[in-house]
């Protein structure tokens, strides 16, 4: 009764851990229930060759209660794991359990022949284990060999911004606290664009939400010049306040805002004849909110660009279009208040002005 009863117990935890139901089971017990089992099996083996098999009324339900947890959950592993060799294991223990069901029979009712017959069962089982092991490493289906999964690298068009740019620096000795860190240290973003943070220290820093500690958006570590990404289409509207782990004083926050419509600016055709009347950008001064997207739109049959700065003075840096072919089309997300003044480079006469309140 001893070996029966720890021979269920040490079966059934057996079969949760490799059925995968309990983590828990997989990362250590499975040894134990393990040992537990095969310590039954000695109890049980033991008890068989002192006094033979029990045909008692507890004997039997406890037998009744090992094949009850064995058959429910190893068809629960059977059909739920999804290792490559659990058909293997399977034909291995069938191959070990049948012969020795054979040879415990005979050893009780027919001893004379336990010998003959056993050495013959034994042999085919060992023979067809050998075989089974043996095509699986050299024949076409090589079932025993686990066959690497090929993870694709994500493409560029994979993960090519979904909405226009907002961009946010982490600024240069950002890691010295006290000094600067994001810029601007409160983004206030519509939601659908696409958060650009550039790393422009020379040392690591991370984007990472403070209140559940990276579970919202978490960029890992951003080497110096790298960039990283957040698609607000995932994130409510709301202040999410985000911090870098290495530099822990280095905090701001990002707004995410209802969006917001955003306005359009045409290149007309003949904008790249500088004559009088003639209409360059349309419309030429935009007013506009905090977090607004312009987007210029080349309907000209030549190129040009929208880069800010001023003919006499040159590009400042803030955007650049850089060569637009016609019916190409650039978008920019005003960030700061101010008066922006932009033109383009191969017609200096043609000038526009954004002034964001």
């Amino acid at each position: 009764m001893p070996g029966m009863g720890l021979t269920a117990i040490g079966l059934a935890g057996l079969t949760i851990s490799y059925a995968g139901i309990a983590h828990t089971f997989i990362d250590g017990m499975h040894a134990l229930t393990g040992l537990t089992m095969f310590i039954g099996l000695i109890f049980l083996a033991t008890g068989i060759l002192d006094g033979g098999i029990s045909t008692s009324n507890r004997a039997k339900a406890t037998t009744l209660v090992i094949l009850s947890i064995a058959l429910g959950f190893g068809m629960y592993a059977f059909t739920m794991n999804t290792s490559n060799f659990v058909i293997t294991l399977a034909g291995i223990l069938m191959a070990i359990a049948f012969p020795a069901i054979i040879i415990a029979y005979l050893a009780m009712k027919h001893p004379n022949f336990v010998k003959p017959i056993g050495s013959i069962v034994g042999m085919a089982a060992a023979t067809g284990i050998i075989v089974w092991v043996a095509f699986g490493f050299v024949s076409p289906d090589t079932y025993m060999i686990p066959q690497q999964v090929v993870v694709e690298e994500p493409t560029e068009e994979d993960v090519a911004p979904a909405g226009p740019i907002f961009a946010i620096e982490i600024l240069e000795g950002s890691a010295e606290e006290g000094n600067p860190d994001y810029e601007p240290d409160v983004a206030n973003v519509p939601q659908g664009h696409t958060v650009e943070w550039t790393n422009a220290d020379s040392v690591p820093h991370t984007v990472t939400s403070s209140v559940d500690f990276g579970e919202t958006f978490d960029s890992s570590l951003i080497d110096a010049g790298g960039i990283f990404t957040l698609d607000t289409n995932d994130l409510q509207v709301g202040e999410y306040e985000y911090f870098c782990i290495v530099h822990p004083w280095m905090i701001a926050t990002l707004v995410i805002e209802e969006s917001k419509e955003g306005i359009k600016v045409i290149m007309p055709e003949g904008a790249a004849i500088p004559e009088e009347g003639q209409i360059y950008y349309d419309p030429q001064i935009i007013d506009i909110e905090v977090g607004t997207t312009v987007t210029w739109d080349n309907l000209d049959n030549t190129v040009h660009t929208v880069t800010s700065g001023d003919p006499d003075g040159g590009p400042n840096g803030l955007f650049d279009s850089e060569m637009m072919s016609a019916g190409d089309k650039y978008e920019f997300t005003f960030t700061a208040v101010g008066s922006q003044d932009y033109y383009c480079t191969f017609h200096p006469w043609m000038v526009g002005t954004v002034n964001v309140e």
